[in-house]
């Protein structure tokens, strides 16, 4: 077995691990696309490994097998940059939540309390443990 088979075997096992595991929803959109990318790209190399000396001439770099490790490295710098935005994303919005909470709440336990407790007809009403919305 050739290196190219290799890697044309391991970029369509790749790739059907990543639509199984989209089908069992285990792995959603744009991960999905992300993980495709990097199975075709694994196809691509092995199917055509010329592409990478020719890679290496277009970038310029003089030692062409390199050009893969390089571009895999990236892409994982790449993807390690998209993690950490959706992470920030999410604690943002969960941030966001806690403090409308915490506002409802606020509210809530604002018309909860006795509003008119100044008016002396319902002050009397309340009873004296404090515990007035318990007994509603």
């Amino acid at each position: 077995m050739t290196a190219q088979l290799t890697a044309a075997v391991l970029g369509v096992l790749l790739a059907g691990t990543i639509l199984f595991l989209v089908r069992r929803d285990h792995l959603h959109g744009p991960y999905a696309l992300w993980w495709l990318g990097v199975a075709a790209a694994t196809l691509i190399l092995g199917v055509f490994p010329s592409v990478v000396p020719w890679l290496g001439v277009i970038t310029g770099i003089s030692y062409a097998p390199v050009v893969p490790i390089i571009v895999g490295i990236s892409m994982i710098l790449l993807r390690m940059l998209q993690l950490d935005i959706e992470r920030s994303r999410q604690e943002r919005q969960l941030r966001r939540l806690v403090q409308k909470i915490a506002i409802l709440e606020a509210e809530m336990n604002t018309q909860r309390a006795p509003s008119s407790i100044t008016d002396p007809a319902i002050s009397t009403q309340l009873p004296e443990d404090g515990d007035w919305h318990e007994n509603e």
